[in-house]
């Protein structure tokens, strides 16, 4: 596959102060599993998808799952939005053309909603109706 993702050395060099101590035995290669999250979620891919060179794919999902529930991600969010001297918001950019962190001289994050999430909200026609034939 030609359009694989891999962060640069230097992009690493910015992104390793906000990563965990290991405890124990030394993380899997950071940079390719890294790498593999990002390309999973540019994609939309589900993560048995995951192409092979970024690792098994249970891998990159523990690594994503405990990390979020860490806060690591969003610690590498707002340490690179304070590096700069305005206020920004800092966001993955994930359109593939653009690169991986911008910062945007906004107070605020707009978060875009997937298709498959706008479908059917909790409680909406298409429940009740439903309901009502059951009833």
């Amino acid at each position: 596959m030609s359009n694989l993702f891999w962060l640069t050395e230097a992009q690493m060099d910015r992104l390793r102060p906000f990563f965990p101590k290991s405890h124990g035995r030394p993380r899997v290669d950071d940079r390719r599993v890294l790498s593999g999250i990002i390309f999973i979620n540019r994609n939309g891919l589900r993560w048995c998808d995951a192409p092979s060179v970024y690792g098994p794919p249970k891998t990159l999902y523990n690594r994503w799952k405990r990390w979020c529930g860490m806060g690591v991600f969003a610690r590498i969010m707002e340490g690179l939005a304070s590096e700069a001297a305005e206020q920004k918001t800092v966001m993955i950019d994930v359109s593939g053309h653009a690169p991986l962190i911008r910062a945007c001289p906004r107070k605020y994050l707009k978060a875009h909603r997937t298709a498959s999430s706008l479908a059917v909200k909790k409680g909406g026609a298409a429940g009740r109706s439903g309901a009502r034939k059951a009833g």
